[in-house]
Formats: C-alpha cells, sequence, structure tokens
C-alpha cells in the first residue's frame, strides 16, 4: 500500500513538472509568434528558436522533477524531458498525419532528453 502511495505521488509530481514545461512552452511559442510578425524572421531563426525553446522546457521540466524528488535527480530530470518529447511527438506526428524525418526526429529526442537530464543534474 505505501509502494502504491509512492508511485502516485511520483507521478503527480510528474505530471506537474510536465504542466509547467508546456505551459512556458505555450508562452515562448506565443512570444516567437510575435517576433515573427514583427520582425520577418527568417525559417534558420525560427527553427533554432523553436529548439531553444524545447531545450528550455525540458530543462524546466527537469529541474523541477529533481527538485521534487530529491534522490535520483538526472534520472528524473531525464524522465521529465523523455515524456515531454513524448507527447510532443505524439501531437507531431498526429498534425502531419504520421510523416516526420527521422533525423530531426531523433535529433529533438536527444535533446529534450539532455535537456531534462541538465535540468535534473542542478536542481
Amino acid at each position: 500500500m505505501e509502494k502504491m502511495k509512492h508511485y502516485q505521488g511520483a507521478a503527480m509530481r510528474l505530471l506537474k513538472a510536465l504542466l509547467a514545461a508546456y505551459i512556458v512552452t505555450g508562452g515562448l511559442l506565443l512570444l516567437l509568434a510575435l517576433l515573427l510578425y514583427k520582425l520577418r524572421l527568417s525559417e534558420s531563426v525560427i527553427n533554432l528558436s523553436i529548439t531553444a525553446i524545447y531545450l528550455i522546457a525540458c530543462f524546466l521540466a527537469g529541474f523541477l522533477m529533481g527538485k521534487m524528488m530529491k534522490t535520483r535527480k538526472y534520472l528524473w530530470g531525464a524522465a521529465g524531458g523523455l515524456l515531454y518529447f513524448t507527447l510532443l511527438a505524439l501531437i507531431s506526428l498526429a498534425a502531419r498525419q504520421g510523416s516526420a524525418e527521422a533525423s530531426s526526429f531523433i535529433t529533438t529526442l536527444l535533446l529534450c532528453t539532455a535537456g531534462g537530464t541538465l535540468g535534473g543534474m542542478l536542481s
């Protein structure tokens, strides 16, 4: 019974960290859209900005997970980054009807996991 409460608590903490990461993602993407509208940014700047937003959000998720879990921080951070990527990938694949470039998919997976791990380590 005690283990069940522990796992439920960990799941709730993970969901809170992911929610915070997605709120930050939404805010930063809105800011990027405003900058795109006002400054007519190039495609390369936009792609770099989106990658940076993913890294910031995964770092935040990992950092929050590390603060909340207090043990094995880097593993919890990696889990936060990986789950962030999983939801991001599912939404992206659904929006594109299943087509995605394998290289960008793997790169984004590695960046999200690394960002979450770094956030957990620095928490």
